[in-house]
């Protein structure tokens, strides 16, 4: 049995069969950059992923359902919510999302605070559920966490990293406008979705009344107008079904079962081995680098391990930390690279908690073509490279208008053709903003390895200490206020004001534990995202993260991830790795 004593299913034949240029951990949205970058290079590259296979097309089993072929009309049974409370939180998930994502049983971690841990272990990761928005970050994003002191200095700044946005936004494809906004920079865009009727009177009451706030189009990773490198990609048009987390058919969004991974394997050079849980990378203490992977297979419990110039943790960020804290040795007796002590410290996530919403009259002569996968974007206004606030940080605030169904108490009659046919009309208008608001790393912010407790692969559990602060809640305050107003202004009625209270988790943005400095005291990765201690392991997931920014991370990771494996390749040329 897998544990503290392991079968090594290894012979000295089996470690040359079992050799690669690289490995990368993890087929997520930067697992599969890792992978597409250095089989791009020439390398031989293993993909492992803990989860099944899941292919393009072939496994999207609910991708073109009508809403009548759900046994339960979308929703999951009672018996289902009962056994799985965590992952029935998540969002988007349902009875035709439910094959992406996990089940509570099969992966338990340990809460010594609560946080939801969303996970979906399968070839793709969490890219095939993923909410898609792509804004850059800004320099003051970058900087502010040193200058304001809530965090340390990042070791790159916004002009080192925006070539590398610009090199992953031309493939993966993402519509949106160029704005001029110094608060989030433009990009390479496609043409975006429109504004509703609703959303462009909310969007001229904006701009009448703050000459600070930027309300625009959605910067999604969304074809919008497809370009020759996404026809060879296999990819095409959004059809604008908005049923995307079931996995797109069309390819219209970005994921790496319909983007990177096949492109990788068209190199010849890729492996994907799924079913592959990885206990840890194994460090070789003569020549002082880390040379291989230890898996462990998810059926049959057998240990193999694999071997590599180079290895690319992207495990999804609490997965990097937990496989990293697992990989001592005599060199690292608390995790792989762990001299600081800080391994799995300064964990933090973004703050989903606050929404508004309301009605807004009129316009019941206008509705909307096709279902709008994404969202309009109001840029951050708080904090813009001085500190004017009681609180650090900022918040980036997504809004919506949509027509909803008839009120049924306002219909004459609830029976016959009359009722038929009103029910068969919209309602009126309602709109909605909620907030992405950046969290503050702490090292009391952490995770862990459980001392006693063991999964059935026997690899330690996970411990969960994470929380919010005052400054949250100062932030929370002010982003309800201030929506509210907006709205209002906008002519907005019947406005309500949500705090959720929902624990850190739900977000799903987790990120730190192995964090970017220039520092080797108080960081674990270099600029390159090269690991200080091991140089021949680069994390370019979540894990990364300096700090939490207000944009949504997934573009950043990718762009970290592509730069990064430029660099390695670079540097196993001059035989440096």
């Amino acid at each position: 049995m897998p544990g503290d004593s392991l079968s090594i299913n290894i012979s000295s034949k089996g470690n040359q069969q079992n050799s690669y240029d690289a490995i990368v951990i993890g087929s997520g949205i930067s697992g599969g950059w890792a992978a597409k970058e250095l089989c791009d290079h020439g390398l031989k590259t293993l993909v492992l992923e803990r989860g099944r296979n899941v292919e393009h097309n072939k496994d999207y089993p609910t991708a073109t359902k009508a809403p009548w072929e759900f046994v339960h009309r979308g929703r999951m049974t009672k018996e289902f919510l009962q056994e799985n409370p965590l992952i029935s939180k998540a969002a988007g998930f349902g009875e035709d999302t439910a094959h992406f994502f996990i089940k509570d049983k099969d992966h338990p971690y340990i809460q010594e605070k609560p946080f939801d841990w969303i996970r979906g272990y399968q070839v793709g990761g969490k890219s095939l559920t993923w909410g898609r928005a792509c804004q850059r970050w800004s320099e003051n994003e970058f900087t502010s966490g040193a200058r304001l002191g809530y965090g340390i200095e990042w070791p790159i700044n916004y002009q080192e990293i925006a070539p590398w946005y610009s090199h992953v936004e031309k493939f993966i494809g993402v519509c949106g406008t160029r704005d001029g906004i110094e608060a989030m920079p433009d990009g390479e865009f496609m043409p975006p979705f429109d504004f509703n009727c609703a959303e462009d009177k909310i969007q001229k009451s904006v701009s009448s009344n703050y000459k600070d706030r930027h309300l625009v189009h959605a910067r999604w990773a969304h074809l919008t107008a497809p370009t020759e490198v996404h026809y060879k990609q296999g990819r095409a048009k959004c059809q604008a079904r908005n049923l995307c987390m079931r996995g797109c058919p069309f390819g219209g969004y970005f994921s790496s079962v319909s983007s990177t991974i096949p492109w990788a394997k068209a190199t010849g050079k890729l492996t994907v081995r799924p079913f592959s849980v990885v206990h840890s990378i194994i460090y070789d203490e003569k020549k002082q680098k880390a040379v291989g992977v230890r898996i462990i297979d998810s059926n049959t419990k057998e240990s193999t391990d694999f071997f590599a110039r180079v290895i690319f943790v992207n495990a999804s960020a609490l997965n990097s930390n937990l496989v990293l804290l697992n990989s001592t040795s005599t060199r690292f007796p608390n995790g792989l690279g762990n001299d600081s002590g800080l391994l799995g410290k300064f964990v933090a996530h973004h703050n989903y908690r606050a929404s508004v919403n309301g009605q807004l009259e009129g316009m019941e002569d206008k509705y909307f073509y096709g279902k709008n996968p994404t969202e309009p974007i109001l840029a951050n206004y708080r904090n813009l490279y001085k500190h004017d606030m009681d609180y650090v940080g900022g918040f980036t605030t997504f809004m919506g208008a949509y027509r909803g169904s008839v009120n049924e108490e306002t219909l004459p009659e609830t029976i016959g053709g009359a009722y038929k046919d009103a029910m068969s009309e919209p309602g009126g208008w309602g709109t909605y903003m909620y907030m992405q608001g950046e969290t503050i790393p702490k090292e009391t912010n952490h995770v862990r390895l459980s001392k006693d407790q063991k999964d059935q692969w026997g690899i330690p559990l996970l411990v969960m200490s994470v929380d919010y602060d005052d400054n949250d809640e100062k932030m929370i305050k002010d982003f309800l206020q201030q929506s509210a107003e907006m709205l209002e202004k906008a002519g907005v009625k019947n406005i309500n004001q949500y705090d959720n209270h929902q624990a850190p988790g739900l977000d799903i943005h987790e990120m730190g534990g192995c964090r970017m400095g220039k520092d080797p005291k108080t960081s674990l990765l270099n600029k390159h995202n090269q690991m200080h201690h091991c140089q021949n392991v680069f994390v370019t997931d979540g894990a990364c993260m300096t700090s939490t920014g207000n944009q949504s991370p997934s573009l950043l990771y990718m762009a970290l991830t592509a730069r990064a494996a430029n660099f390695a390749v670079s540097e196993m040329k001059k035989g440096n790795l």
